[in-house]
């Protein structure tokens, strides 16, 4: 029952009030508004509570987190919508120079860039940014910059890209996992309604491939739920066209996926000044005579890279004549001997030991078998074959046309063989498959999945992520979506990981970047989340101690 500026003025009064700032909400709100509502709710907040904001705002906050706030209450960004091509070269080289291209970060250039030039304009800014470096800006935020200026300058890049993206993160943050965030579910859902509200939900189907109405229906209750679906207008069918906005975000997701250069940052380095023969003499002191030295073990097991633990497992042969492996089993039990053990073997020999795991005994992991053979490259696959076949004496190959069936063996085994096409995207091709993949849409079901097959499972990743915008064009529907709508079972479940390997960085390979997406996506670091779901059972603290050095720190 608020006029607009008001509501937005309580929220930000009430997000500063009292003992400690609601970031969250700051963020939210000063990063989404444009010029014209910036204004009215400065005034609303004078008139309502007789202070000025910005006075607020700088007494509240501090560091560059405040400097940025107080430039985004200026609403004075550029809305001419003229572009100068010439600038938007040098505001991209401007910002690699104060970021990536040195030691530190010139948070000022950031803030300047980003703070005042028009949406138009960095748009174009941000694909010239990643032409020159490599990396998306989101990449370099999150390399350069912490804590909430980093969150403030990311939602800023966010609301760029869009804003209906923007709130779509904001309003399944606010519902995921246990509990709801009802302030924020609340505020946007009010300002939103009558702006933009078809295209959130649009953008919301797109990225979590479920609608936000039975989201809001699973997620909240009673008169209140009633209200909130009004609000949200209809639920949306998955599979359903696009609107405008959603369907040029889901093209251009699928084109900034194809520009990304994979940064690796591992949290595990080879270890400087390494010693194998004093490695080996170490391992052996910490399970000689009476008792186990766990914390011994754990940091040199942990603190290796994998080619010095396969240096210290022979060197541990030859000087002692024990086999390493063997000791280990037997002075170690439970979680921490299995995650100790795996990270003793090569890479080849873990991958054969987890795919023969997932099928021995009654059962079968399939999601294991899917996340091994879709996220390995053909040399990994190919290396896994031999590791597999020197182990256990019959082809992995042999192993699951014995322990699955029909299309989901099929496609297992076009990708054991580790034959997947490598190169860049063809484009002419791209669009023969794109359109290929549009038509069997309309096909018969296993004339349908037969044809996804033949294409997910053979071209290459950066071709694939051609064909999947392609089919935006051609179907007006996203690739996941129809996955997810049209096949099930492990079927849809090989095709949708397929997908996202395709999509980068849903797969990789760096567990620093990892981290990164764990936390923007859970609203926890991931070592915090290893501390709690490791308390239980873990006594002694060994097992949970050796994942957080693998994870690397906190974020």
């Amino acid at each position: 029952m608020r006029a607009p500026a008001y509501h937005d003025a309580k929220e930000i009064h009430d997000a500063i009030k009292g003992v400690g700032t609601n970031e969250k909400c700051l963020i939210e709100v000063l990063a989404s508004r444009n010029n014209k509502q910036m204004h009215e709710m400065v005034t609303a907040y004078k008139d309502a509570y007789g202070s000025d904001l910005e006075e607020d705002v700088i007494v509240d906050t501090s560091g560059h987190f405040k400097k940025m706030l107080i430039v985004l209450l200026q609403g004075s960004r550029d809305e001419s919508g003229v572009v100068d091509a010439s600038l938007v070269e040098q505001d991209a080289l401007d910002l690699f120079a104060a970021g990536e291209e040195q030691w530190g970060t010139d948070e000022a250039k950031f803030i300047m860039i980003l703070g005042n030039r028009s949406v138009t304009h960095l748009r174009m800014v941000f694909d010239e940014y990643q032409k020159i470096t490599e990396l998306s800006i989101e990449d370099s935020i999150k390399n350069e910059l912490s804590g909430d200026f980093e969150r403030l300058m990311l939602a800023v890049v966010q609301c760029v890209r869009s804003v209906p993206m923007f709130f779509a993160r904001c309003l399944y943050k606010s519902m995921k996992g246990l509990g709801t965030a009802d302030n924020t579910l609340i505020r946007i859902m009010i300002s939103r309604s009558e702006i933009d509200m078809l295209d959130i939900r649009e953008c919301f189907r797109l990225r979590y491939e479920k609608s936000l109405y039975n989201m809001i229906k699973d997620d909240t209750s009673g008169d209140y739920k009633r209200t909130l679906l009004n609000l949200c207008g209809g639920d949306d069918d998955l599979a359903g066209e696009f609107f405008p906005e959603a369907a040029q975000i889901a093209y251009k997701m699928w084109e900034l996926s194809a520009m990304t250069k994979v940064q690796l940052r591992p949290t595990v380095r080879p270890a400087a000044n390494f010693d194998p023969a004093a490695d080996a003499q170490a391992l052996r002191k910490a399970m000689k005579g009476f008792g186990t030295d766990e914390d011994a073990i754990i940091d040199i097991v942990a603190q290796r890279s994998n080619a010095q633990r396969q240096e210290i497992r022979q060197t541990f042969k030859s000087l002692l004549g024990r086999d390493l492996m063997k000791d280990l089993k037997s002075e170690l039990s439970k979680n921490l001997e299995r995650l100790i053990i795996g990270l003793m073997l090569t890479p080849a020999e873990f991958d054969a030991k987890m795919m023969k795991k997932a099928m021995e005994g009654a059962g079968t992991d399939e999601h294991a078998l899917i996340e091994i053979l879709v996220t390995r490259s053909n040399d990994e696959i190919q290396a896994m074959n031999a590791a597999y076949q020197a182990a256990y004496k019959k082809t992995l190959e042999e192993a699951i046309q014995s322990d699955t069936s029909g299309l989901f063996c099929r496609i297992l085994v076009s990708l054991v063989q580790g034959a997947r096409e490598e190169g860049p995207a063809d484009l002419e091709r791209a669009d023969a498959d794109a359109q290929e993949l549009a038509a069997a849409c309309n096909a018969e079901s296993d004339d349908m999945k037969v044809k996804f097959m033949s294409i997910l499972c053979t071209r290459s990743f950066p071709h694939l992520r051609k064909v999947f915008q392609e089919f935006v064009r051609f179907s007006n529907k996203d690739i996941e979506q129809i996955i997810k709508k049209e096949m099930s079972g492990d079927v849809k479940n090989t095709f949708y990981a397929i997908a996202l390997r395709t999509n980068p960085p849903i797969y990789e390979i760096d567990l620093f970047t990892i981290r990164k997406e764990f936390k923007e996506t859970h609203d926890v670091s991931l070592h915090e989340f290893i501390q709690v779901e490791t308390m239980i059972g873990d006594t002694s603290g060994d097992y949970r101690k050796t994942l957080l050095i693998l994870c690397g720190g906190e974020d």
